[in-house]
This record gives structure tokens, C-alpha cells and sequence, in this order.
């Protein structure tokens, strides 16, 4: 008898698994599109490049402060929905081809600024340049400021000159990196290359580097 009653039990449980309202209670799986928190999509879609919190890991820090001091919400949202043609950087808008909602790149626009900090910096270049860059003279602030890492002509043992590189990244990709550094891989800011770079600095670092991108092979200053 008592292994009559267990059978019964162990039957009802069974059959009680397929019942309407069981099924009707299950979890409903959260499409791709659904997804809604922060840290969630950050996960999936930047971290493995920006690292864990945008801290830096293959590229630029994008949740450092000094990255959000320079960048608008609006450079922000622009990148991710658009990418940078022709660089590791895809586009993530649905329209462009990506795979989030306009709603998933707001969310992740406005998680990413909250990791900002209310620091302010003296003299900090900007994002983007107001004026065109010489390449002659930002041969010369890279020998005095970048030699000493990345080799005399850019091309030591952190070549940051080499085409292969600079075909990989944008004008616009170099200045944010020479503003902000790669601090996770010893990198300085702006502020740590002998003495602060001014805007203009950074601009025509920027202009010397696209020059080797193009191939414009400008003359060596001695060290």
C-alpha cells in the first residue's frame, strides 16, 4: 500500500507539470531588443574592448573622467550608432546594422555618464579640433613628448607610427587617446608628457601621425 500511495503521488506531481495554468506562469525568454539594463549591455557590447566599468582594455577608457570631461552625450551616442568606418569600432544602431534599439543606446549613453566626476581640469584640450593641424611642428612636440615611449620616429617598441596601426584608427581616435591615455597600459593623459600638451599640441600630434599614415615621410629632427 505504501508504495501504491507513492506511485499516485509521484504521478500527480508528473502530471501536474503540463497543467494550462503552470505553462501560463512560465518566464516568457527577454528577446535581445528587450534588454534594458545598463550593466547588462555594457557587458554584452563594450566591455570587451573598453573594459569591465569602461576602464580601458583594448581601446580607450570610455568611463574614465577625463574621457567624459571632453565627450558629449552627443559623441557618444554618435560613435555608438555609427561607428568608425574602417575601424575595429561597428556600428550598434539597428538602422546602421547593429543590433540595439534606439532605446538601448540611450540607456547605455546615460549609464556611461553617470560614471562621470565633477573634476575639473586647467587647460584641457578638446574633443574635437577647431583648427587644422602642422604636421611639421607636431613632429617636433612628438619627439619631445611621445619619444621616449614610442621610439624617435614613432615606431619603437610601442610604435604608434606604424601604417599598419594607423590604418586601423581614425584622426579623431588618436586625439581622444593622446587626451585621454591608456592609463591601464601605461599611457599618460595629456598632462603626463613631460609638461601639459595644449590643444594645439594635440592637434598637430594629430595632423604628423595622419601624415605617416599618407605616407608624407617628413624629415628627421635629432632627438
Amino acid at each position: 500500500m505504501k508504495y501504491a500511495a507513492l506511485i499516485v503521488v509521484v504521478g500527480f506531481a508528473l502530471s501536474s507539470c503540463d497543467a494550462p495554468g503552470r505553462r501560463a506562469a512560465e518566464v516568457r525568454a527577454i528577446r535581445p531588443g528587450e534588454v534594458t539594463n545598463f550593466s547588462e549591455l555594457f557587458s554584452r557590447n563594450c566591455s570587451g574592448c573598453h573594459g569591465k566599468d569602461g576602464q580601458g582594455a583594448l581601446t580607450i577608457g570610455i568611463g574614465r573622467p577625463v574621457y567624459l570631461a571632453i565627450a558629449g552625450d552627443s559623441d557618444i551616442r554618435r560613435t555608438m550608432e555609427e561607428g568608425r568606418s574602417g575601424t575595429p569600432m561597428p556600428a550598434f544602431a539597428q538602422r546602421a546594422g547593429g543590433m540595439l534599439t534606439d532605446a538601448q543606446i540611450e540607456i547605455l549613453v546615460h549609464g556611461i555618464r553617470k560614471w562621470a566626476t565633477p573634476l575639473q581640469y586647467e587647460n584641457l584640450p578638446s574633443y574635437a579640433s577647431s583648427q587644422t593641424g602642422d604636421a611639421a611642428r607636431g613632429r617636433e612636440v612628438f619627439a619631445r613628448a611621445c619619444s621616449s615611449c614610442h621610439g624617435r620616429d614613432g615606431r619603437g617598441a610601442r610604435a604608434i607610427a606604424e601604417r599598419s596601426y594607423l590604418a586601423l584608427v581614425t584622426d579623431q581616435h588618436l586625439r581622444t587617446l593622446i587626451i585621454v591615455g591608456m592609463p591601464n597600459l601605461g599611457m599618460p593623459d595629456w598632462r603626463g608628457h613631460n609638461k601639459p600638451l595644449t590643444d594645439g599640441d594635440v592637434t598637430d600630434l594629430v595632423a604628423w601621425l595622419a601624415s605617416q599614415r599618407e605616407g608624407l615621410l617628413l624629415t628627421h629632427l635629432n632627438p
